[in-house]
């Protein structure tokens, strides 16, 4: 068992070019159903996929989570047919996960001001912090790209950044002035650092800084200006992506700007500024507002 998993990790690794995390991802995934299976992948049929899968809803996992972990299992059966180990894919016949439509949390343009401008003061810290922020708000890059950037990766004079995403798939991004000032600021206190390592973003420790770190980040500025809910660096993705859009960016640039292989993935924000738009309607429409007023005075008539 462990021998089958160890080859797919390694083919994820070589092949596909998955990023650690997504393959520590797998990794757990497989451990978890094989524990509860508890046999060879020869002998596994659609029944066990399914019983695992209904244990986890029953479970109360978040059907995100169950849908990724049937994911895995389908992946990795996959690769064993293909290989050879086995005949057929046990997990192919199992139906997906309805997950709930979620659209992404994306921040007001004066929220996201308050945000990368709250890093107050002079020093490394804060200079870090700053550039930190505006880069993720200015270039939309994910939390791995971002801890994953060197420093020769960025072209201040040209305003540019290579980022290698998903796939170590890379892409030019560009930056701007902003965040190119802010990144001028945190280079200077960076060379006082007298770091050995190639890293563009570092701990206090001349280390580069981990994705963990940079949420950590983004989280204590989110509530120093009292931003309400979760926010993350995902969060300023979307934003991003999100502003682009209401300011009438086309979606194939903004596909391409995010790295997303398919234009499905980035159309999620077509959806998320029709709410917005209509949202803007409600409030500023001369029929929509007649519409509510005429609403409050049935209710307040009814209430008498």
């Amino acid at each position: 068992m462990k021998d089958y998993i160890n080859k797919f990790l390694r083919y994820l690794e070589v092949e596909r070019a998955a990023s650690h995390d997504t393959v520590r991802a797998y990794k757990k995934d497989l451990e978890g159903f094989f524990k509860h299976v508890n046999t060879e992948p020869d002998k596994i049929d659609v029944i066990d996929v399914r019983g695992f899968i209904a244990e986890q809803i029953k479970a109360g996992y978040n059907k995100n989570t169950v849908s990724r972990r049937l994911a895995s299992i389908r992946s990795f059966f996959k690769f064993l047919r293909r290989e050879g180990y086995i005949k057929a894919n046990p997990a192919r016949l199992v139906s997906n996960i309805k997950l709930p439509k979620v659209l992404p949390r994306f921040l007001s343009v004066d929220d996201v001001f308050s945000l990368v401008e709250k890093p107050e003061g002079m020093g490394f810290m804060p200079a870090r912090d700053r550039a930190i922020l505006e880069i993720l708000y200015s270039s939309g890059l994910r939390v791995a790209e971002l801890s994953g950037l060197n420093v020769d990766d960025v072209n201040i004079k040209g305003g540019l950044i290579k980022v290698k995403g998903k796939g170590r798939k890379e892409r030019i991004v560009p930056v701007g002035s902003k965040a190119i000032d802010a990144l001028k600021s945190y280079m200077i206190e960076r060379v006082l650092l007298k770091s050995k390592y190639r890293a563009l973003f570092l701990s206090r420790l001349g280390r580069r800084l981990t994705d963990r770190g940079i949420r950590r980040i983004v989280v204590k500025y989110a509530r120093a200006v009292q931003i309400s809910g979760h926010v993350g660096p995902h969060t300023l993705r979307h934003t991003f992506a999100t502003h682009l859009l209401q300011g009438g960016a086309d979606l194939r640039v903004i596909q391409e700007l995010l790295g997303h292989s398919s234009l499905s993935t980035t159309q999620k924000y077509t959806h998320l500024d029709v709410t917005h738009l209509m949202d803007i309607y409600d409030r500023a429409h001369p029929l929509a507002r007649d519409e509510e007023d005429r609403k409050a005075k049935s209710s307040k008539a009814r209430s008498r």
